[in-house]
């Protein structure tokens, strides 16, 4: 059911993990445990540039990458003059950190999200997550409630709809094609993020779980969470210093980032953003 954007999810039991042992090891994404959840409500999509611009508009809010002065930007994806790269992420050269980078020029100072007010809104970090939440009157989902809903009521699958990446020979997300980080064939359509609701939502209603952009969850992220949490509504660690990000994105290629699967996490830093991470919001009943 889908109420003011969002779907009622009737929580219960489900398997949490990685049953394929394809999760890299220093992720924590074993061992494969039961986990109990009580009903949640989930945006039936990220944040949108529009939905943003409008928190912005009503609150005056800065984000951390305008007030730090620069995000990270995918380097085929950057426009403006090349004096606007500050630099580049040590062994991860196809990050350019960029001077006026942020979630109103997503590409750098020549960008614009003028004609993409139904894109996800990306160079938020958890900080604006948080604070775009507390504004709509939701918060950001637990690490648990977002794996129970990106898996749309398949138990133990890679995908949201099953195990095979290309179910019929077609593309159901938005990742990387052909040879990662210098050429992609865009055979999904897209270099970078796609509108919100550009493929088939899951069986809970729920829009591009995986790939488009990475989404920020509340907990803090450690590789020993699940030797550690309780089975019903774990809500991670009581401290740490990053915070969990699921979903992958459309720079994930299983040649580096093999993290568009379901049970995959990753983490960063609360004040960290880039091109590529978005988030959605949930909610208590």
């Amino acid at each position: 059911m889908s109420t003011r954007g969002q779907v009622a999810l009737p929580g219960g039991r489900f398997a949490m993990g990685d049953p394929f042992g394809e999760g890299y090891v220093d992720d924590g994404e074993h061992p494969v445990h039961e986990v109990t959840l009580a009903p949640f409500g989930l945006d039936a999509t990220a944040v949108t540039n529009a939905a943003f611009a409008t928190f912005v508009k009503d609150t005056g809010y800065v984000t951390d990458a305008e007030r730090w002065g620069s995000s990270a930007v995918f380097h085929l994806a950057f426009h403006g003059d090349r004096a606007d790269i500050l630099t580049s992420v040590e062994g991860a050269g196809w990050w350019l950190g960029v001077r006026g980078a942020c979630w109103r020029r997503p590409e750098g100072p020549g960008s614009s999200v003028g004609d993409r007010a139904n894109h996800p809104v990306v160079h938020v970090s958890w900080n604006d997550a948080q604070a775009y939440c507390a504004w709509a009157g939701k918060r950001l989902p637990t690490e648990a409630e977002w794996e129970y809903a990106a898996r749309g009521g398949i138990e133990g699958a890679r995908f949201p709809w099953g195990d095979e990446l290309r179910p019929r020979g077609r593309w159901p997300l938005n990742i990387w094609q052909g040879r990662f980080p210098t050429h992609n064939t865009e055979e999904d359509g897209y270099l970078t993020t796609a509108p919100v609701k550009t493929f088939r939502p899951n069986g809970h209603g729920l829009w591009q779980m995986v790939g488009n952009v990475w989404e920020w969850c509340a907990d803090w992220f450690s590789p020993h969470t699940y030797r550690e949490s309780p089975a019903a509504d774990p809500v991670g660690p009581a401290e740490g210093v990053s915070r969990v990000m699921r979903g992958g994105s459309y720079l994930c290629h299983d040649s580096y980032c093999y993290r568009y699967r379901v049970a995959a996490r990753s983490s960063n830093t609360p004040e960290s953003s880039s091109g590529n991470l978005g988030f959605r919001c949930a909610s208590s009943p």
